[in-house]
């Protein structure tokens, strides 16, 4: 007879020097090229985490695809001190996000790590991720409009509670302060930012300058700034939308703002460039194309006891180019467009919101059809008159030719005045109606009042 009660102990007793996080099978590295790690010997899942052993203690690694033996994995940090041949530990268990309502105010990195100094955050424990995509004949409809503070934005480009926004612009036009302007002016109840592959020094000055301290009581940040790996730029992006999901989940109306999306589309090109994907358009691989929708559709309003995500996605166009491919792709799967032009920026216009070349598709579905009538008319007076701004400037546009000419010159100041707005202003979205609404009755009064004098 085997003594099963000695054989037992000496089990538990073997157990407490094995790692809680791995498995017996290591393999090992055979192969460095640029940020790419190739194993022989590994036995785990795409997606799955490794640990690299390393001159410099223990690196994680992510599995990103195979050839037949050879497994390719991406780290999280950098590569230094690794060795040929060092072992690679697969890992049981995946590091968990800290879900809970500790989250609000802090400065996490792309894996949920604090940045703050601030401690460890508390997780729930009882929160399951469901990476599952919402059905969508479960969705609750778009029917109400989201304040964000921004009268231009307000007036022209309503936003409804559960719509995924567009924000294009190029380098340097002010997308970051518009940004910070929505966070503080937003009637959301939770702002989560997601400020994938910017310059660390605009990480700081957004959260403490921009963002400032009441809009950080109600933020989660997280950053994962361009001197991170591809990898932790990818999952950064996505760790914004799963933070979002989880304030979703507790029945709250989420703002989630992502700069910028074309950062996650190169973080996934130089991965899938890595592993052998062949390029597409502009070098972007095809599965570039496919992961922007599997992210922007988790954003959206959530099912009768959820609450909504609200998201803008900043897009930065290469060179102003608005038919760049990342900037083509997101057009089609979002719910509208922001333009920023850098002519109106350049002159000194804040926020520069080229209402011309923006659209929400939602706003006829979120507002009534007296605000859309008011919207319609300005625009077609500031439309009209950027359409004959050259034969205005040279003079060769005579007063009395076209009355809507004249009534466009007379307006112009004061819409562009209602356009322009300063950082730490915020005008309500009532506000922004009645100033509206004030500017039309002032028009049809100034044109009456000509109309009177010719008739006289």
């Amino acid at each position: 007879m085997v003594d099963t009660s000695r054989l037992n102990e000496r089990l538990k007793n073997c157990q407490e020097f094995v790692h809680p996080h791995k498995v017996s099978v290591a393999g090992r590295l055979v192969r460095v090229v640029g940020l790419t790690l190739e194993a022989v010997g590994v036995k785990a899942a795409v997606g799955s985490q490794c640990l690299v052993e390393t001159a410099q203690g223990d690196l994680i690694a992510e599995i990103v695809g195979f050839s037949k033996e050879i497994t390719f994995l991406m780290p999280e940090q950098s590569l230094q001190g690794v060795l040929p041949g060092a072992r690679v530990v697969p890992l049981t268990t995946k590091a968990r996000l800290p879900f809970s309502m500790d989250l609000l105010g802090r400065v996490v990195d792309g894996v949920g790590k604090p940045l703050d100094g601030k401690g460890p955050i508390k997780n729930s424990g009882n929160y399951q991720i469901n990476n599952k995509p919402i059905n969508p004949l479960s969705r609750r409809g778009i029917t109400e409009p989201l304040d964000v503070g921004v009268r231009a934005i307000n007036s022209f480009l309503t936003v409804g509670i559960g719509q995924r926004m567009g924000l294009f612009a190029g380098s340097g036009v002010g997308k970051s302060v518009l940004l910070g302007m929505m966070t503080r002016g937003t009637t959301a109840d939770v702002i989560v930012v997601g400020l994938i592959g910017e310059r660390g020094r605009e990480v700081k000055e957004f959260i403490e300058e921009i963002l400032g301290e009441e809009g950080r009581a109600r933020s989660v940040v997280v950053a994962a700034p361009a001197d991170n790996s591809p990898l932790m730029r990818l999952k950064g992006c996505e760790t914004a939308v799963q933070i979002a999901e989880y304030f979703r989940d507790q029945g709250m109306n989420v703002l989630l703002l992502v700069d910028s999306l074309t950062r996650y589309a190169q973080a996934q090109r130089e991965i899938a460039l890595a592993v052998g994907e062949p390029p597409a358009t502009k070098g972007y691989p095809p599965s570039v194309f496919s992961k922007l929708p599997q992210l922007v559709e988790r954003a959206g309003n959530g099912g009768d006891e959820q609450g909504s995500i609200t998201a803008f996605f900043t897009v930065l166009t290469e060179g102003d180019d608005l038919q760049d491919p990342i900037a083509d792709a997101a057009r089609a799967i979002l719910d509208g467009h922001i333009v920023l032009s850098r002519a109106l920026a350049d002159s000194g216009h804040y926020p520069a919101v080229d209402i011309e070349g923006s659209i929400s598709r939602v706003m006829p579905m979120v507002t009534s059809d007296e605000h859309q009538q008011l919207a319609r008319q300005l625009k077609q007076v500031y439309s009209l008159y950027q359409q004959n701004k050259d034969l205005i400037a040279i003079g060769a546009y005579s007063r009395g030719n076209d009355p809507r000419i004249d009534q466009s010159i007379d307006l112009m100041p004061v819409i562009k005045f209602f356009l322009q707005q300063k950082m730490l202003e915020i005008i309500p979205y009532d506000q922004s109606l009645t100033q509206l609404q004030e500017i039309l009755s002032a028009a049809q009064a100034h044109a009456q009042a000509k109309q009177g004098q010719q008739n006289v």
